[in-house]
């Protein structure tokens, strides 16, 4: 009934989530997860708050796209204070609809048609941004990558390609350093272009390789960005923004419900429609973060589980595998596993290698779910002999 491509976490022992709560789910049997891989239930499964918003205006009204409604102006406006600078939203079903969206704008207001992206990245599953999607591409799709589409190597100072060694490797010089030999390969790209190029860049690469791009490759890349006079299309994340022509939301904005957005400025586009459930279902979200503080709370958890896990890897040898820096997939799918039927915490790896744990958690992980996580990476790896 479902296609084979469809993928599902834990394919080969699946489990049927009956209920969710906040930052848990719970199966048939009433087992709790901790869920750290849902990725766009950003305040919590269930919210009551975001479902209170939907149930009232599903009791209000449906109305499609082509009819006015006081969601839709209410929602744009709450969207434009968080992104100064911008004055125009264009609702979208689905981050790959925003991304496709983002790209045609560019290329109509600059006339330029080549795109420079990220390796590794992934941008979306529709034709235009399955092409710019290294992730895609170079892992067996039928779509491959066409000529108008150049690849930046990843600013990863671990692996990559201007890696540094383990005593620099948080060294704020070298890092500055790394990061402008990376914007260098950005100019050189930009100068092969066969026509300006657009440059898609993320924070994040949250998806196919998470990896932080650092300021100092931020700022370098988008100074040969401005002299080139092509567009930086910025993606976002709840704690970080890049705003430069547009700033396009990569996930859904209204935990289930899909909506997305693409944020810029007149100049490039004028305003479309988004169904007012949709906007509802938004503006219950920003409520939420607002109310409740969770880009801080975000902010600090961040830190405190940083520094949790420079804990683990110093009593772990497999994290990082500083000597040899080889990836370990087999581990990582044996971890995940192990993680949930015996911890009750639901993780993914992802990566080239399929080797990187991608923690995801809605904003609400507080720290006593934190803690209860990196015990169970601790006493898993222990049990697992690394």
């Amino acid at each position: 009934m479902i296609g084979s491509k469809c993928q599902i976490f834990y394919e080969k022992d699946p489990f049927v989530v009956s209920s969710g709560k906040m930052q848990y789910l719970y199966d048939e049997e009433g087992h709790r997860y901790i869920d750290c891989i849902s990725n766009v239930q950003h305040v919590g499964h269930c919210h009551p708050v975001v479902v209170e918003s939907i149930t009232n205006q599903l009791m209000s009204s449906t109305c499609n796209v082509r009819f006015v409604s006081s969601k839709l102006t209410e929602c744009a406006d709450q969207l434009l204070k968080t992104l100064p600078g911008l004055d125009t939203v264009l609702f979208c079903n689905s981050g790959s609809e925003a991304n496709d969206l983002a790209l045609r704008l560019a290329r109509d207001f600059t006339q330029n048609h080549d795109m420079i992206v990220l390796d590794h990245a992934y941008h979306g599953h529709v034709t235009t941004t399955m092409q710019m999607s290294p992730y895609k591409f170079d892992h067996g799709c039928s779509i491959q990558k066409p000529d108008w589409v150049h690849v930046a190597p990843v600013p990863d100072v671990f692996r990559g390609m201007h890696r540094l060694d383990d005593q620099h490797l948080n060294d704020e010089e070298k890092l500055h350093e790394a990061g402008q030999k990376y914007a260098n390969e950005v100019l050189q790209l930009l100068k092969k272009a066969e026509q300006q190029a657009e440059v898609w860049l993320a924070t994040l690469l949250r998806l196919s390789n998470p990896v932080e791009v650092k300021s100092s490759h931020l700022k370098h890349t988008s100074n040969w960005i401005r002299q080139d006079r092509a567009v930086l299309l910025g993606a976002s994340t709840p704690q970080r923004w890049i705003c430069a022509r547009h700033c396009h939301n990569g996930q859904t904005d209204g935990q289930w419900i899909p909506v997305a957005a693409v944020v810029t400025r007149k100049e490039i586009a004028d305003k479309l429609g988004g169904n007012p459930v949709a906007c509802a279902a938004v503006l219950g979200v920003l409520k939420v973060i607002k109310d409740e503080k969770l880009v801080e709370h975000s902010h600090k958890m961040g830190g405190v589980f940083e520094k949790e896990l420079y804990g683990l890897m110093k009593r772990h040898e497999c994290i990082g595998m500083s000597e040899v820096r080889e990836p370990d997939s087999e581990l990582a799918h044996s971890l995940i596993m192990n993680l949930r039927q015996n911890y009750g915490v639901l993780l993914n790896a992802d990566g080239p290698h399929t080797n990187i744990l991608k923690f995801k958690p809605p904003l609400c992980f507080n720290e006593q779910d934190l803690r209860e996580v990196v015990d169970a990476l601790d006493k898993a790896l222990t049990q697992m002999s690394c």
